[in-house]
């Protein structure tokens, strides 16, 4: 295989800033997401809105319609985040987050001194959708906590994505990459 061909098979590479920077503003809507399932329909006991209802009674998620469930709040920014980690996978190059980075921000900043591999990047937004996902379903099925916590977990990610620049789903993806399950190169053709 010539130089260029091996070039060519390898993928491009993108500048690191731009997943902190999406990962950024990924947080601060799930902040919000916490912050509305902790004071919504998710967490709260009839006790809480029915002064005359026993201290400790059953969950208001529990009495709740599958209509009312979904139309939360909590449930719908949780949605939108869920349906920005979809595009995210699906067109990475179209997210808008990645399109506001190239766009607005990176054109003010001195290019990166390396670039990363985007298949992580891409692997740990398949990983924030499958979170948000499991929360979403939790919510619908009426489990109590179940989205808050799906949430708060998916938060932790992004913060350490975005403060430190520790990708957690990048690190699983290293983790599963050893080990041969994912982004082995694929064969030549012959």
């Amino acid at each position: 295989m010539r130089v260029s061909e091996t070039a060519a098979a390898a993928p491009r590479g993108i500048d690191p800033r731009g997943p902190r920077f999406g990962a950024a503003i990924t947080s601060v809507l799930l902040l919000v997401v916490v912050f509305l399932g902790l004071t919504g329909l998710s967490t709260s006991r009839v006790s809480d809105i029915d002064p005359g209802c026993v201290i400790g009674g059953p969950w208001l998620i529990s009495l709740a319609t599958p209509l009312e469930r979904f139309l939360d709040p909590a449930f719908l920014l949780l949605l939108l985040v869920a349906l920005l980690f979809l595009w995210g996978v699906l067109s990475p190059r179209t997210a808008p987050w990645g399109v506001l980075y190239r766009k607005v921000i990176a054109p003010r900043l001195a290019p990166p001194t390396e670039l990363e591999d985007p298949r992580p990047p891409r692997f740990a937004q398949g990983v924030g959708l499958f979170v948000s996902v499991i929360g979403l379903v939790l919510h619908l099925l009426g489990v109590p906590w179940g989205l808050t916590i799906a949430a708060a977990a998916a938060f932790v990610a992004a913060f350490l994505n975005a403060v430190f620049g520790l990708c957690l789903g990048c690190q699983l993806y290293l983790l599963l990459q050893r080990a041969g399950i994912v982004g082995r190169a694929r064969p030549a053709a012959a």
